[in-house]
């Protein structure tokens, strides 16, 4: 029988919810048999092209796109590798690119005026975890050194930063420079090596209006690499060590150049890291265009977990095609298929190093946005005490999770996923955490007492910076 198509036109999420319900009801009473075939969303633009960065958690567009999703949903869409991370979300911003696989702290950052004004949402979050910290090899040697080993000699991980203390330490008294790369100044990667630095006791430095280099007050200069080029860049010694997501980790090791001494797992266990970005304008012009992506995305991220991974070998083939990553299968599955590879050799399981369905990964938190916004003032990327209730505005304004449920519930009814795979009574915030490598709790409703509690970084009460 030809596709019949559900329009949902209103912009009030309960009634586009009430809408579809009805229809899916009506052409389920008409034809239970054939319900699942006729919920195609009447969507406003049907050719799209997003945007995406060479890394493996660009893979729910990739899978996607390779099994038909998008299609499915009445989608014909184009896939783009971009430069760097500005390039992309300029090309989001003037609808060169109709969204994007983003860093998380993208929509934020450019929604309250950092950097490129413009307003970014996001209606999906594109998975957990996923980074890693690499060193060189000269850096490691000297590390290792003070770094606790177990009976086998090797090295008891989580690894702290203060091991790298003293290799900081002797660079400053030689009078050189202790430089790290980073792939954005609002990335995961930053926050996450500058909590880590921060823990080991290690100052990564400060924003300020006038300064923008981060490196106000820093013992490790930190600056930004594009993920591609992190090992080449830190073979030619322009930095020491880096932050990034794979497969730029294990490619470290493959090459024999680096070794890498934690994921972000270590340091915040089941952390959110990319998330799918478009225009505010965007979502509110195609809402039905909207609801349908997040529909095709949200069974991508199902296909790369269910059945316990099942589908990852295939994942990496997939992903080590010129067109989306282009490195080596071996180098992906290093990470991809649930073991992590830190010194050549030294193999170890961390079966949730990538997540993109378990644990309601794709479920846009509040309380996610929050922290990145947390990390945005402890470093001076804001430079003013702002309330509590500021966190949340902006992070309500920014993340999307009546969309999201929307799109789950229609999924639901047409059979694709389960019902238990969604936090259905959630308004929107984790429960509070400690499980970071400081063991310091977390609470999105209370952002400025997290700020508080941590030693290193700005607090409500500190001046502002202007130098």
């Amino acid at each position: 029988m030809p596709l019949k198509k559900t329009q949902i036109f209103s912009t009030s999420s309960n009634a586009r919810k009430t809408c579809a319900f009805l229809a899916i009801a009506l052409l389920s009473c008409i034809n239970p048999l054939n319900a699942a075939e006729t919920e195609l969303l009447d969507v406003e633009k049907d050719e799209l092209t997003f945007g995406f960065i060479k890394l493996t958690d660009m893979a729910p567009l990739a899978i996607a796109y390779e099994k038909g999703y998008f299609e499915d949903e009445g989608l014909f869409v184009t896939l783009e590798p971009q430069a760097n991370w500005k390039v992309l979300l300029d090309g989001v911003i003037t609808g060169e690119l109709d969204g994007a696989h983003m860093l998380a702290g993208q929509p934020l950052a450019a929604t309250i005026g950092y950097g490129t004004q413009a307003h970014i949402v996001t209606p999906f979050s594109m998975d957990l975890n996923g980074n890693g910290i690499t060193v060189s090899n000269a850096v490691w040697a000297e590390m290792k050194k003070h770094v606790p080993h177990d009976d086998a000699d090797k090295p008891i991980h989580p690894i702290s930063a203060s091991a790298l203390k003293p290799v900081v330490e002797s660079y400053a008294d030689d009078g050189k420079p202790f430089n790290m790369g980073m792939v954005f100044p609002v990335s995961t990667h930053n926050y996450e090596l500058r909590y880590w630095l921060a823990a080991g006791n290690i100052h990564p430095g400060y924003y300020s209006p006038t300064d923008v280099s981060g490196q106000i007050d820093a013992e490790v200069l930190l600056s930004v690499t594009p993920p591609p080029q992190m090992p080449s860049t830190m073979e030619a010694g322009t930095i020491l060590g880096y932050c990034v997501g794979e497969p730029w980790n294990q490619q470290a090791v493959a090459k024999g150049i680096g070794v890498p001494v934690i994921t972000d797992y270590q340091i915040w266990k089941n952390n959110p890291e990319k998330v799918f970005g478009l225009t505010k304008e965007f979502t509110e012009e195609n809402p039905n265009t909207t609801l349908a992506l997040t529909k095709a995305l949200i069974r991508a991220a199902k296909w790369l977990d269910e059945n316990d991974n099942a589908n990852r070998n295939e994942a990496v083939e997939i992903l080590s095609r010129s067109e989306y990553v282009g490195a080596d299968e071996s180098v992906i599955g290093a990470s991809m298929t649930g073991t992590f590879e830190f010194e050549p050799g030294d193999k170890r399981d961390i079966p949730d190093f990538n997540v993109f369905y378990r644990y309601y990964a794709t479920y846009p938190y509040y309380s996610d946005a929050i922290w990145y916004l947390t990390q945005m003032r402890r470093w001076g990327q804001i430079s003013e005490h702002k309330s509590d209730e500021w966190y949340a505005d902006v992070a309500k304004s920014v993340y999307l999770p009546d969309t999201y449920l929307t799109a789950a519930k229609l999924l639901v009814d047409e059979g694709f996923v389960d019902e238990s795979d969604f936090p259905w009574d959630t308004d929107g915030y984790r429960a509070p955490t400690s499980e970071f490598i400081d063991a310091i709790t977390y609470d999105g409703r209370q952002p400025n007492q997290y700020l508080d509690s941590l030693v290193i970084g700005l607090k409500q009460s500190s001046p502002s910076l202007s130098n």
